[in-house]
Protein backbone atom coordinates (compact mmCIF):
# COMPACT_ATOMS: atom_id res chain seq x y z
CA UNK A 1 0.00 0.00 0.00
CA UNK A 2 1.58 3.27 -1.05
CA UNK A 3 2.61 6.40 1.86
CA UNK A 4 -0.14 9.14 0.87
CA UNK A 5 2.20 10.68 3.33
CA UNK A 6 5.45 9.83 2.03
CA UNK A 7 4.62 10.03 -2.23
CA UNK A 8 1.31 11.48 -3.20
CA UNK A 9 -0.38 10.70 -6.38
CA UNK A 10 0.74 13.92 -8.10
CA UNK A 11 4.60 12.80 -6.82
CA UNK A 12 4.75 9.61 -8.76
CA UNK A 13 3.11 11.16 -11.94
CA UNK A 14 6.43 13.44 -11.45
CA UNK A 15 8.34 10.73 -11.32
CA UNK A 16 7.38 8.32 -13.97
CA UNK A 17 6.94 10.69 -16.57
CA UNK A 18 11.21 11.76 -15.63
CA UNK A 19 11.61 8.28 -15.83
CA UNK A 20 9.78 7.15 -19.11
CA UNK A 21 11.09 10.49 -20.63
CA UNK A 22 14.92 9.66 -19.68
CA UNK A 23 15.22 5.89 -19.80
CA UNK A 24 11.96 4.29 -21.37
CA UNK A 25 10.41 1.98 -18.18
CA UNK A 26 7.25 2.45 -17.40
CA UNK A 27 5.84 2.25 -14.10
CA UNK A 28 2.25 1.84 -13.96
CA UNK A 29 -0.30 2.06 -10.58
CA UNK A 30 0.60 -1.84 -10.54
CA UNK A 31 3.95 -1.29 -9.96
CA UNK A 32 4.49 2.10 -7.91
CA UNK A 33 5.53 0.13 -5.04
CA UNK A 34 8.64 -0.78 -6.68
CA UNK A 35 8.95 2.62 -7.23
CA UNK A 36 8.40 4.00 -4.24
CA UNK A 37 10.70 1.54 -2.26
CA UNK A 38 13.64 2.18 -4.65
CA UNK A 39 12.88 6.00 -4.14
CA UNK A 40 13.28 5.72 0.06
CA UNK A 41 16.30 3.51 -0.26
CA UNK A 42 17.69 6.01 -2.39
CA UNK A 43 16.80 9.18 -0.30
CA UNK A 44 17.81 7.14 2.93
CA UNK A 45 21.26 7.06 1.09
CA UNK A 46 21.46 10.37 0.21
CA UNK A 47 20.19 11.75 3.80
CA UNK A 48 17.22 13.73 2.27
CA UNK A 49 13.67 13.60 3.50
CA UNK A 50 11.52 15.08 0.78
CA UNK A 51 10.90 13.33 -2.28
CA UNK A 52 9.85 16.89 -3.99
CA UNK A 53 13.91 17.99 -2.87
CA UNK A 54 14.96 14.96 -4.46
CA UNK A 55 13.21 15.19 -7.95
CA UNK A 56 14.91 18.93 -7.98
CA UNK A 57 17.98 17.05 -7.61
CA UNK A 58 17.61 14.69 -10.52
CA UNK A 59 16.04 17.11 -12.69
CA UNK A 60 19.04 19.48 -12.50
CA UNK A 61 22.04 17.00 -11.60
CA UNK A 62 22.34 14.50 -15.02
CA UNK A 63 24.98 12.23 -12.53
CA UNK A 64 22.50 11.80 -9.65
CA UNK A 65 19.71 11.76 -12.67
CA UNK A 66 22.03 8.16 -13.50
CA UNK A 67 22.69 7.06 -9.98
CA UNK A 68 18.79 6.83 -9.83
CA UNK A 69 18.07 5.13 -13.33
CA UNK A 70 20.49 2.35 -11.93
CA UNK A 71 18.82 2.26 -8.57
CA UNK A 72 15.35 1.74 -10.07
CA UNK A 73 16.58 -1.22 -12.43
CA UNK A 74 16.18 -4.65 -12.03
CA UNK A 75 19.51 -6.98 -12.68
CA UNK A 76 18.31 -10.49 -12.61
CA UNK A 77 21.08 -13.07 -14.64
CA UNK A 78 23.22 -15.40 -14.46
CA UNK A 79 25.53 -17.48 -16.61
CA UNK A 80 23.84 -19.59 -19.16
CA UNK A 81 20.38 -18.28 -18.69
CA UNK A 82 17.67 -19.88 -21.07
CA UNK A 83 20.36 -22.27 -22.19
CA UNK A 84 17.94 -22.92 -25.23
CA UNK A 85 19.22 -19.73 -26.78
CA UNK A 86 22.22 -20.65 -26.07
CA UNK A 87 22.25 -23.57 -28.09
CA UNK A 88 20.37 -21.93 -30.94
CA UNK A 89 23.39 -19.55 -30.99
CA UNK A 90 25.40 -22.34 -31.51
CA UNK A 91 23.68 -24.95 -34.02
CA UNK A 92 22.16 -22.28 -35.83
CA UNK A 93 23.11 -18.64 -35.67
CA UNK A 94 26.69 -18.70 -35.86
CA UNK A 95 26.64 -21.48 -38.70
CA UNK A 96 24.48 -19.65 -40.42
CA UNK A 97 26.44 -16.37 -39.75
CA UNK A 98 30.10 -18.46 -40.88
CA UNK A 99 28.44 -19.21 -44.09
CA UNK A 100 27.26 -15.52 -44.82
CA UNK A 101 29.91 -13.77 -44.07
CA UNK A 102 32.61 -16.43 -45.54
CA UNK A 103 33.96 -13.65 -48.78
CA UNK A 104 34.29 -10.67 -45.84
CA UNK A 105 36.00 -9.92 -42.87
CA UNK A 106 36.00 -12.48 -40.77
CA UNK A 107 34.73 -11.22 -38.00
CA UNK A 108 31.69 -11.69 -35.68
CA UNK A 109 30.42 -9.01 -34.08
CA UNK A 110 27.97 -8.59 -31.09
CA UNK A 111 25.93 -6.68 -28.56
CA UNK A 112 24.86 -7.50 -25.40
CA UNK A 113 22.57 -4.66 -24.06
CA UNK A 114 21.66 -4.75 -21.02
CA UNK A 115 24.26 -7.00 -19.62
CA UNK A 116 23.74 -6.59 -16.49
CA UNK A 117 26.73 -7.63 -14.12
CA UNK A 118 27.98 -9.58 -16.97
CA UNK A 119 27.11 -13.25 -17.05
CA UNK A 120 25.41 -13.07 -20.67
CA UNK A 121 28.53 -11.72 -22.74
CA UNK A 122 30.95 -13.53 -20.59
CA UNK A 123 28.90 -16.48 -21.42
CA UNK A 124 28.40 -15.48 -25.08
CA UNK A 125 32.32 -15.42 -25.42
CA UNK A 126 33.09 -18.78 -23.66
CA UNK A 127 30.74 -20.29 -26.23
CA UNK A 128 32.20 -18.07 -29.19
CA UNK A 129 36.15 -19.36 -28.02
CA UNK A 130 34.75 -22.91 -27.72
CA UNK A 131 33.14 -22.61 -31.58
CA UNK A 132 34.66 -20.60 -33.90
CA UNK A 133 37.26 -21.89 -36.16
CA UNK A 134 39.92 -19.97 -37.12
CA UNK A 135 40.49 -17.84 -38.31
CA UNK A 136 37.38 -16.08 -37.28
CA UNK A 137 37.77 -14.01 -34.43
CA UNK A 138 34.92 -11.80 -32.27
CA UNK A 139 34.30 -8.58 -30.96
CA UNK A 140 31.38 -8.27 -27.98
CA UNK A 141 30.14 -4.77 -26.86
CA UNK A 142 28.24 -5.04 -23.39
CA UNK A 143 25.94 -2.09 -22.11
CA UNK A 144 23.46 -0.89 -19.43
CA UNK A 145 22.30 1.56 -17.63
CA UNK A 146 23.28 1.05 -14.53
CA UNK A 147 26.98 1.99 -13.76
CA UNK A 148 27.09 -0.03 -10.75
CA UNK A 149 26.80 -3.53 -12.55
CA UNK A 150 29.19 -2.41 -15.31
CA UNK A 151 31.63 -1.64 -12.79
CA UNK A 152 30.98 -5.34 -11.30
CA UNK A 153 30.62 -6.23 -15.24
CA UNK A 154 34.54 -5.42 -15.71
CA UNK A 155 35.71 -7.14 -11.98
CA UNK A 156 35.00 -10.43 -13.37
CA UNK A 157 34.44 -12.02 -10.46
CA UNK A 158 31.87 -14.12 -9.40
CA UNK A 159 30.97 -15.59 -5.53
CA UNK A 160 30.34 -19.19 -5.54
CA UNK A 161 26.60 -18.88 -5.48
CA UNK A 162 26.92 -16.75 -9.00
CA UNK A 163 28.43 -19.35 -11.23
CA UNK A 164 25.71 -21.80 -10.46
CA UNK A 165 25.00 -23.51 -14.25
CA UNK A 166 28.12 -22.84 -16.04
CA UNK A 167 29.56 -25.93 -16.91
CA UNK A 168 32.31 -27.95 -15.13
CA UNK A 169 34.25 -27.72 -18.46
CA UNK A 170 34.16 -24.08 -18.67
CA UNK A 171 34.41 -23.63 -15.21
CA UNK A 172 38.25 -25.04 -15.44
CA UNK A 173 38.83 -23.72 -18.25
CA UNK A 174 37.53 -19.75 -18.09
CA UNK A 175 37.42 -19.13 -14.69
CA UNK A 176 40.33 -19.17 -11.71
CA UNK A 177 39.62 -19.98 -7.99
CA UNK A 178 40.00 -16.86 -5.92
CA UNK A 179 38.62 -16.28 -1.72
CA UNK A 180 35.42 -16.19 -1.72
CA UNK A 181 34.22 -17.24 -5.61
CA UNK A 182 35.49 -16.91 -8.69
CA UNK A 183 37.73 -14.57 -11.45
CA UNK A 184 37.04 -14.91 -15.36
CA UNK A 185 39.84 -15.26 -16.81
CA UNK A 186 41.87 -11.79 -18.43
CA UNK A 187 42.00 -13.62 -22.14
CA UNK A 188 38.44 -13.57 -22.08
CA UNK A 189 37.62 -10.14 -19.73
CA UNK A 190 39.60 -8.55 -23.03
CA UNK A 191 37.60 -9.69 -25.84
CA UNK A 192 34.47 -7.57 -24.46
CA UNK A 193 33.63 -3.81 -24.07
CA UNK A 194 31.65 -2.67 -21.23
CA UNK A 195 29.68 0.71 -21.85
CA UNK A 196 27.16 2.69 -20.37
CA UNK A 197 24.62 3.22 -22.53
CA UNK A 198 20.40 4.15 -21.94
CA UNK A 199 18.62 2.24 -24.81
CA UNK A 200 16.53 5.32 -24.43
CA UNK A 201 19.29 6.93 -26.75
CA UNK A 202 20.96 6.27 -30.27
CA UNK A 203 23.79 4.00 -29.46
CA UNK A 204 25.45 4.76 -32.40
CA UNK A 205 26.57 1.39 -33.30
CA UNK A 206 26.57 -0.37 -36.74
CA UNK A 207 26.85 -3.61 -38.52
CA UNK A 208 26.22 -5.66 -35.43
CA UNK A 209 25.98 -9.43 -36.25
CA UNK A 210 24.17 -10.75 -33.08
CA UNK A 211 22.21 -8.54 -30.37
CA UNK A 212 21.19 -10.23 -27.31
CA UNK A 213 18.73 -7.81 -25.49
CA UNK A 214 16.73 -10.05 -22.92
CA UNK A 215 14.27 -9.24 -20.08
CA UNK A 216 14.61 -5.58 -20.89
CA UNK A 217 11.86 -4.19 -23.16
CA UNK A 218 9.40 -5.93 -20.92
CA UNK A 219 9.53 -2.93 -18.87
CA UNK A 220 8.72 -0.43 -21.62
CA UNK A 221 5.47 0.64 -22.87
CA UNK A 222 4.29 -0.03 -26.40
CA UNK A 223 6.02 3.63 -27.74
CA UNK A 224 9.26 3.10 -26.62
CA UNK A 225 9.69 -0.55 -27.53
CA UNK A 226 9.11 -0.32 -31.00
CA UNK A 227 11.91 2.84 -30.88
CA UNK A 228 14.01 0.09 -28.73
CA UNK A 229 14.11 -2.08 -31.52
CA UNK A 230 13.98 -0.05 -34.35
CA UNK A 231 17.39 1.46 -33.16
CA UNK A 232 18.30 -2.04 -32.83
CA UNK A 233 17.29 -2.43 -36.80
CA UNK A 234 19.87 0.61 -37.51
CA UNK A 235 22.49 -1.12 -35.67
CA UNK A 236 22.28 -4.18 -37.28
CA UNK A 237 23.93 -5.64 -40.21
CA UNK A 238 22.17 -6.99 -43.37
CA UNK A 239 21.98 -10.17 -42.20
CA UNK A 240 22.12 -10.18 -38.77
CA UNK A 241 20.17 -12.36 -35.87
CA UNK A 242 18.20 -10.17 -32.50
CA UNK A 243 17.86 -12.78 -29.53
CA UNK A 244 15.23 -11.60 -27.07
CA UNK A 245 13.47 -12.73 -23.66
CA UNK A 246 11.76 -16.25 -23.71
CA UNK A 247 8.26 -13.70 -22.46
CA UNK A 248 8.92 -10.82 -24.89
CA UNK A 249 7.84 -10.83 -28.48
CA UNK A 250 7.32 -8.65 -31.30
CA UNK A 251 4.41 -9.63 -32.22
CA UNK A 252 2.49 -6.70 -33.29
CA UNK A 253 5.00 -4.57 -33.35
CA UNK A 254 5.68 -1.88 -36.91
CA UNK A 255 9.10 -4.12 -37.18
CA UNK A 256 11.02 -5.90 -40.31
CA UNK A 257 12.61 -8.68 -38.40
CA UNK A 258 11.45 -11.73 -39.40
CA UNK A 259 10.34 -14.45 -36.81
CA UNK A 260 12.69 -17.89 -36.96
CA UNK A 261 11.41 -20.96 -34.98
CA UNK A 262 14.27 -23.47 -34.46
CA UNK A 263 14.72 -27.11 -32.79
CA UNK A 264 16.28 -25.17 -29.93
CA UNK A 265 14.81 -22.11 -29.63
CA UNK A 266 12.81 -19.14 -31.34
CA UNK A 267 14.53 -15.46 -32.19
CA UNK A 268 14.51 -12.73 -34.83
CA UNK A 269 16.50 -11.97 -38.08
CA UNK A 270 17.12 -9.02 -40.20
CA UNK A 271 17.82 -10.16 -43.57
CA UNK A 272 17.89 -6.79 -46.33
Amino acid sequence: MADPGFFTDADFESYRTLIYRESGIHFTSTNRSILESRLKERLREKNIDSVKTYFSSISSDQGELKNFLDSITTNLTRFFRNQAHFDALQNYVIPELLKIKQAAEKTIRIWSAGCSTGEEPYTIAMLLQEILPPPWKYEIIASDLSLKCLMSAKEGFYSDSRIVGVPEQYLKKYFDKVAGGYKIHQDIMSRIRFDYHNLNNESGLRNQDIVFCRNVIIYFDEAAQNAVINRFWNSMSAKSFLFIGHSESLFGMDTRFEFVKTQWATFYRKFT
